[in-house]
C-alpha cells in the first residue's frame, strides 16, 4: 500500500512539474521575431511558403519549451515590396519589441538598412539586400547569413571552370538577368571574374515584367554561350525554357540563382527541365529529421501553419534554413548573456554562431563580428526529371575578390554616411 501511495504522490509530483514548467513558459517574456513580406505582389512565389516554414518551426520549438524557456512569437505584415510601407512596417515591429526584423525584398531591405544601423537593431538580410553587408565591420547591425548574390555568382563560375578542365579561357557564359537592383547585382563580380579568367562575358537584361523574352534569346543564340547563368524569379523561367527551346539552347546550360522552385520545374515541365542547375544553400525534400518532425507533430494533427503541399516547394526548406540561424542565434545570446534579450545580445549571439549547419539543412556558416555572411557556401543541384541531385558538395570559391568587391563597396558606404 505504501508503495502505491508513494507511486501516487511520485506520479503527482511530476505531473505538478510538468505543470509549472508549462506555467513557467506561459508566464515568461515572449522572443519576437518580424516579417516584414510582400504578401501581395512581386514576391508572392515564395513569401507564403518562408512564411509557413518560419511558423511551423517555431510552433515546433514552443512544444519543446521555446527558447532558453521563452516563447517565440512571429509577428507578420505584407508591405508589397514598397520601400515606404517596409519603412513603416519596421518602424511598428520596432514599437511591438521585435529583436530581429526582415524583409525578404532587396529595394525594401536597402531602404530600411540606414534605419536599423542608426537606431542600433537588429536586420536579417538572407540573399537580399545589399552584398556588402556580410561586413561586419561597416554594417554592425545587418546580418545576411548566407551566401550573398556576389558569392553565388562566383561558385557558380567556378562549378563551371571544373566543368571546363579548370580553363576559362574562351568559355561562352551569358548573364541574364532581371533589371532590378536583385537581377544587377552580380554585374560587377562577373566582369572582374571574366578579367580575371579570360572568360566571354555577355550581360543580356530581361525586361520587367519578364513575360517577352523574344528579342532577349535571339541575341543570346547569337552569342552561342557554353552556360548561361540566370537572375531571374517566378514565371520568368518558364519563359525563358521556351525560349531557350525555340532558339535551340540545351536546358543544361542553364544555372539559376536560388529562387526556383518546384512550382517553376512544374511549369517547366518535369521532363522539359531536366539537367537544368541551381545555385542553393539548403537541401531539398522531405528527408531532414525537422521536417519529418513538423509533418508528424503539425501537420499529421492538423496544427500545420499553411497549405501542406507547400512543404514539397524548396522555399519551405529555405524559410527553414533562414531562421535557423536567427533561432540558434538567440539561444546562445539568452544562455550566454541572461534575459532580457537585446539587439546587443541578439547580435554578439549571431556573432556566436561557428560551423552551424542546421543538422544538415543549410551549408555550415561560422558569423563573427567581421563576417556577417558566415563563409558563402553553396552547392549546385540538378534536376534529374523528378528530383535535385546534388552535384557539388558545398563550397565557396574567389573568397578574395569578393572580399575586394565587399571591401569597396562597404567602404563607400562608410564615407557616405553623414
Amino acid at each position: 500500500m505504501r508503495s502505491k501511495l508513494l507511486s501516487v504522490v511520485a506520479g503527482l509530483g511530476l505531473a505538478l512539474a510538468g505543470l509549472q514548467s508549462a506555467q513557467a513558459q506561459t508566464q515568461a517574456e515572449p522572443v519576437k521575431f518580424a516579417l516584414c513580406y510582400d504578401l501581395s505582389k512581386t514576391y508572392t512565389f515564395i513569401s507564403p511558403q518562408v512564411s509557413q516554414a518560419v511558423r511551423d518551426y517555431a510552433q515546433i520549438l514552443n512544444q519543446k519549451g521555446g527558447i532558453e524557456g521563452h516563447p517565440i512569437e512571429i509577428m507578420i505584415q505584407d508591405h508589397g515590396n514598397e520601400p515606404q510601407r517596409g519603412i513603416e512596417c519596421y518602424e511598428k515591429m520596432k514599437r511591438d519589441g521585435a529583436i530581429t526584423v526582415e524583409f525578404l525584398s532587396t529595394p525594401v531591405s536597402r531602404a530600411v538598412l540606414p534605419r536599423a544601423m542608426k537606431d542600433g537593431n537588429v536586420m536579417m538580410s538572407p540573399s537580399t539586400g545589399r552584398g556588402d553587408a556580410i561586413d561586419g565591420e561597416v554594417f554592425k547591425w545587418i546580418f545576411p547569413i548566407g551566401p550573398s548574390y556576389w558569392g553565388q555568382a562566383a561558385n557558380n563560375i567556378q562549378y563551371i571552370k571544373t566543368k571546363s578542365n579548370n580553363n576559362l579561357k574562351g568559355v561562352k557564359i551569358t548573364f541574364f538577368y532581371m533589371d532590378t537592383p536583385f537581377g544587377q547585382e552580380p554585374i560587377n563580380l562577373l566582369k572582374t571574374l571574366a578579367a580575371k579568367e579570360g572568360f566571354d562575358l555577355q550581360i543580356v537584361p530581361n525586361s520587367m515584367p519578364g513575360n517577352d523574352q523574344a528579342a532577349a534569346w535571339t541575341q543570346i543564340r547569337r552569342f552561342n554561350p557554353d552556360w548561361v547563368l540566370s537572375w531571374n524569379l517566378g514565371s520568368m523561367h518558364m519563359v525563358a525554357s521556351r525560349e531557350m527551346k525555340r532558339n535551340g539552347i540545351a536546358m543544361d546550360k542553364y544555372i539559376s540563382v536560388n529562387w526556383l522552385n518546384e512550382v517553376d520545374i512544374a511549369n517547366i515541365g518535369n521532363d522539359a527541365a531536366k539537367g537544368l542547375k541551381r545555385g542553393t544553400y539548403v537541401t531539398s525534400g522531405q528527408e531532414h529529421p525537422l521536417i519529418k518532425q513538423i509533418i508528424k507533430d503539425l501537420y499529421e494533427k492538423g496544427k500545420g501553419s499553411g497549405d501542406r503541399k507547400n512543404l514539397n516547394d524548396i522555399h519551405y526548406n529555405t524559410g527553414l534554413a533562414m531562421y535557423s540561424p536567427v533561432f540558434e542565434g538567440a539561444r546562445l545570446a539568452i544562455k550566454q548573456y541572461g534575459w532580457p534579450i537585446t539587439p546587443d545580445k541578439m547580435k554578439r549571439g549571431l556573432e556566436s554562431l561557428k560551423n552551424f549547419d542546421a543538422d544538415g539543412l543549410i551549408a555550415p556558416v561560422t558569423v563573427t563580428a567581421k563576417d556577417h555572411g558566415g563563409g558563402g557556401k553553396t552547392r549546385i543541384d540538378m534536376w534529374d526529371g523528378s528530383k535535385w541531385v546534388p552535384q557539388t558538395d558545398w563550397f565557396s570559391a574567389y573568397g578574395d575578390i569578393v572580399q575586394e568587391i565587399v571591401k569597396k563597396e562597404s567602404g563607400e558606404f562608410a564615407k557616405s554616411k553623414p
